[in-house]
C-alpha cells in the first residue's frame, strides 16, 4: 500500500503562516524548570544549614551562660551591736539561816509558826532547863559561901597585920593569913564566873529572832526534848529567811566572763509575771571559772521590798554585752561548714572564693566574725555545697556577657 503525502493546506492551517515552529523552543523550558527548581532546593538546604548552625550556636553559648552559677551578696554588717544575754538563775535569800538551841531541855511553847514575819529581838520559843536552873542555884550557893570565907579571911589577915606590928605574930602568919585572903578571893572570882555562865546558858531558855525575815521552817513543838548545839538535823528548831534582798546566782560562760563586771545593771525576769521586769545589780562574781563547767558564778542582788520574789525560783538574768569594736556581722546563711574549717564564700574578679574566718557571738540569723573578711567583700548568700573556690559565679541582677 502506498503512503499518501500530507496535504501542503493541511500544514499551513496548523501554523496559520506556514512554517512551522522551531524545535529548539520545546527543549529549553524543562531544563529551565530544573534550574530552577535546583536553585530552590539548595537555596533551601543552605538556609536550614545555616539556621542549625546558627541555633547550635546560639544553644552553645545559652548553656555555657547558665552553667554560670548566679548568686546573691551581701557586705558585712558594720560593728557588732549590743547583744543581750540570757542566763538561767536561781534565787536565794540574802541571808538565810537555822536556828538552833544552845540549851539543854524541853520546849515548853513556841510563837511563830511557817510563813511569819518577825522582827529581830522577837521571842520564838521558850525551853525549859530544870537541870540548868538547879546548877545555877547551887553555883549561887556556892558563891555566896565563897564570899563570906573571903570576908573572913580579909579581917584575919588586917588583924595580924596590926598584931605584928607589937610583934604579937611572926610574920610568917602574917604572910599565911594574906594568902589565904587572896587565894579566897580567886574562889569567889571562880564561884561568879560559873554563876555568870550559869545565867548566860539560862538565858539560852528564851530563842529570839537573830534578824528580820520570815519563818521557813519550824521543826519543834511542844514537850520536845531539845539538844544543845547543831549535831543532828532534828535539833534545829526554826529556819529563817531574810528577803527584802535577794541573791541571784548564775553561771556565765568563760567566753562572756570578761564583761562581768561589778555594778553592772542586768534585769530579771519570771515566767510567773510576764511582761514584768526587776532591775537587778551585779554585786560581785567568784573571779575563777569553775574547771569541771567552765563558767564563772556571778552573783546579782536585787531588791524585794513586795515579797514578790521567792527564795529558790527558777529566774532568767538578761545581761547586755558590749559589741567588740572591730568585728563585723554576716548572715547565718552565708556560712559554710568544711572539714577544713569554717568558710563564707567571697565574690572578687567574677569568681567565688573560699575565705577562712573566726566567729564570735551568734546572734541566731545572723553572727559575729572576728576576722578573716573586709567590709568591703561582697559575701554569697545561700552558697551549694559544691561551691569550690575559682568557679566563675555571676551576680543576680547582672546581665550575662555579651548580651546588649
Amino acid at each position: 500500500m502506498m503512503l499518501q503525502e500530507p496535504d501542503v493546506s493541511d500544514i499551513v492551517g496548523r501554523t496559520g503562516d506556514g512554517v512551522p515552529p522551531p524545535p529548539t523552543r520545546r527543549r529549553t523550558a524543562p531544563v529551565l524548570s530544573v534550574v530552577v527548581v535546583a536553585a530552590l532546593l539548595g537555596a533551601g538546604i543552605y538556609y536550614g544549614i545555616d539556621h542549625r548552625a546558627a541555633a547550635e550556636a546560639s544553644l552553645a553559648a545559652t548553656t555555657t551562660e547558665e552553667a554560670v552559677p548566679i548568686v546573691d551578696v551581701v557586705h558585712p554588717g558594720n560593728d557588732a551591736t549590743d547583744q543581750e544575754l540570757v542566763l538561767p538563775g536561781q534565787s536565794m535569800p540574802f541571808t538565810d539561816t537555822p536556828i538552833y538551841a544552845r540549851t539543854n531541855g524541853y520546849l515548853k511553847r513556841w510563837y511563830f509558826d511557817i510563813g511569819a514575819h518577825v522582827r529581830q529581838g522577837q521571842l520564838l520559843a521558850q525551853i525549859e532547863t530544870p537541870e540548868l536552873d538547879a546548877q545555877l542555884r547551887q553555883a549561887r550557893a556556892d558563891l555566896e559561901t565563897a564570899q563570906a570565907n573571903s570576908r573572913l579571911a580579909g579581917i584575919t589577915a588586917q588583924r595580924t597585920a596590926s598584931l605584928l606590928k607589937s610583934q604579937s605574930v611572926s610574920t610568917q602568919e602574917r604572910d599565911n593569913a594574906a594568902g589565904s585572903y587572896n587565894a579566897d578571893q580567886a574562889i569567889v572570882a571562880s564561884r561568879q564566873a560559873e554563876v555568870a555562865r550559869l545565867e548566860e546558858m539560862q538565858s539560852y531558855e528564851n530563842v529570839y529572832a537573830p534578824f528580820d525575815g520570815e519563818v521557813t521552817a519550824r521543826n519543834t513543838d511542844v514537850g520536845d526534848l531539845i539538844n544543845a548545839g547543831a549535831g543532828a538535823p532534828t535539833t534545829e528548831l526554826f529556819h529563817m529567811t531574810a528577803t527584802k534582798t535577794l541573791r541571784i546566782y548564775v553561771a556565765v560562760p568563760e567566753i562572756d566572763s570578761p564583761a562581768m563586771q561589778a555594778g553592772a545593771t542586768p534585769t530579771i525576769t519570771l515566767d510567773e509575771y510576764p511582761g514584768q521586769v526587776f532591775h537587778g545589780n551585779l554585786a560581785r562574781t567568784s573571779a575563777a571559772i569553775n574547771p569541771t563547767s567552765r563558767t564563772l558564778l556571778v552573783e546579782v542582788d536585787v531588791d524585794n521590798p513586795e515579797g514578790k520574789l521567792l527564795p529558790g525560783a527558777y529566774v532568767f538574768v538578761h545581761f547586755m554585752l558590749p559589741g567588740r569594736a572591730q568585728s563585723m556581722t554576716v548572715p547565718a546563711n552565708a556560712l559554710l561548714f568544711r572539714s577544713e574549717g569554717l568558710r563564707v564564700g567571697v565574690v572578687r574578679d567574677g569568681k567565688a572564693e573560699l575565705v577562712p574566718i573566726t566567729i564570735g557571738r551568734d546572734y541566731g540569723d545572723r553572727v559575729e566574725v572576728l576576722s578573716g573578711l573586709q567590709p568591703s567583700d561582697q559575701i554569697i548568700l545561700n552558697p551549694s555545697d559544691s561551691l569550690i573556690g575559682g568557679t566563675a559565679v555571676r551576680l543576680v541582677g547582672s546581665k550575662p556577657a555579651g548580651t546588649a
